[in-house]
């Protein structure tokens, strides 16, 4: 494995993806924001609070500003991410070339840290909930992420040393994760916040950063395996001099 190749293909894929991601979201998701947010703003001007109107503005101007550079931070991040997955497992991966390998990890990530998380702790906008119990709630989702990423890291190492049929291997294994997911759903504590804000912005919301997600996922992977192919980091040869 080329360390610089492989450092090219996961950061230049994630670039791209997240890129791409950032551009969408100024579109699909940043409405909802701000109806969010004026609705958070009302509540405190009829609750008498002084509002700074133009420090809000500018606020919400720098956000959007920075969310296609965000974005391509997060595609970096993922992609790394994508990247080591996808090279410990590349061999053991369905799929008949790299490219179709590369997607599925995507999607297989994808539901593992995002949607399977998801399902308990729904996407809310930013205003939504106690600000004293932001701590707690991110210490919960997070604690979720990391129960559903390492029960799948740890389900692919048992998949890999299985000497059984592949198809038989994959039901245990998927079998087990849900015994686990279900486990975690009743044991981890359920988001303990109130929902005050209208739920038609609640669950545009939540569709909205679902389905950029899950383009960003398939952009990533099918820029991933077309960029991997293309210099190939696994393949010692072609870096020998002659």
């Amino acid at each position: 494995m080329d360390s610089l190749s492989f450092l090219v293909v996961t950061l230049i894929s994630g670039a791209i993806a997240g890129t791409i991601f950032g551009f969408i979201n100024l579109v699909i998701v940043e409405p909802y924001l701000d109806k969010a947010i004026e609705i958070e703003v009302q509540n405190r001007i009829n609750a008498n609070e002084k509002v700074n109107s133009e420090e809000h503005n500018n606020y919400r101007f720098w956000q959007k500003s920075g969310e296609v550079a965000a974005g391509a931070i997060l595609g970096m991040a993922f992609g790394s991410l994508l990247g080591i997955v996808f090279a410990f497992g590349r061999k053991t991966l369905p799929g008949s070339n790299n490219l179709k390998k590369a997607i599925i990890l995507s999607g297989i990530i994808w539901l593992v840290i995002f949607m399977i998380p998801a399902i308990k702790y729904p996407a809310n906008p930013p205003t939504v909930g106690d600000p004293d119990t932001i701590s707690y709630r991110q210490y919960l989702f997070i604690s979720f992420i990391l129960i559903s990423g390492t029960s799948a890291l740890a389900l692919s190492i048992i998949y890999k040393k299985m000497k059984i049929n592949p198809s038989l291997k994959l039901i245990i294994v998927s079998i087990i994760y849900t015994i686990i997911m279900i486990g975690a759903f009743v044991v981890v504590p359920p988001n303990p916040d109130e929902i005050t804000a209208p739920m038609d912005l609640v669950n545009g919301f939540r569709i909205a950063s679902m389905f950029t997600m899950g383009i960003f996922w398939i952009i990533l992977g099918i820029t991933f395996g077309l960029i991997w192919d293309k210099i190939r980091p696994h393949d010692p040869t072609q870096y020998k001099t002659v």
